[in-house]
């Protein structure tokens, strides 16, 4: 630090361009974790830069420059936290958005390169800024264009996915099933009733 200080890097004259360098890079790394908050940082460190320069072109300079720039930096980062949850950048107004990977399973969206076990690309819905994700199958090719949903988040950087024709597949088997188990336990239960009503009768009979 002391060294960056001695050198002229670290000074109330070049703080304006370290901010803008350190928004850019924020909001670049908002693209690869969307949802991640890294913008609302990013636009108060743009704004507090571009707002620096401004300042330091009409002669302000040395500590009241600093205190300005930190006065700039929470107003834009106020205003961009703001603006960031009332206009829903992500949708799903009032649900939160993270960048853990738990938030992209069962995520739909479109294969954008051929996915194979080992390998491709998805599109997914309400992906942020950048919605392509590296993408491989469980088991098979996944052909361009056909949509997908994500069966394991793989921590973000390799998500997994099946068809959406297969998992719909899945989904009618399982519902033939239960219907299929809601039936035979109908028959069962139809049965055990004429049985009780058969023994009743007999029962009647025997008396009379």
């Amino acid at each position: 630090m002391n060294a960056l200080v001695q050198s002229g890097l670290l000074s109330p004259d070049t703080l304006p361009l370290l901010l803008l360098t350190a928004g850019l890079l924020l909001s670049m790394a908002e693209a690869l974790a969307p949802g991640a908050n890294f913008i609302v940082v990013g636009i108060a460190l743009i704004g507090a830069g571009l707002g620096g320069l401004l300042l330091a072109s009409f002669g302000v300079a040395g500590a009241l420059l600093t205190l300005l720039m930190a006065l700039l930096t929470l107003a834009f980062g106020a205003a961009a936290f703001y603006g960031y949850h009332e206009f829903d950048l992500y949708g799903g107004k009032g649900q939160q958005q993270t960048s853990d990977s738990d938030s992209l399973k069962g995520k739909t969206g479109t294969v954008t390169e051929r996915v194979t076990p080992t390998g491709g690309e998805v599109k997914l819905a309400g992906g942020g800024f950048n919605p392509h994700y590296s993408a491989r199958s469980m088991e098979g090719t996944i052909d361009e264009g056909e949509e997908v949903m994500v069966v394991d988040p793989g921590g973000g950087n390799v998500v997994t996915v099946e068809s959406m024709g297969y998992v719909e597949d899945d989904i009618d088997r399982e519902l033939a099933a239960d219907r299929a188990r809601k039936a035979a336990a109908n028959e069962a239960a139809e049965a055990d009733d004429a049985d009780t009503e058969e023994v009743e009768r007999e029962t009647e009979l025997d008396r009379e």
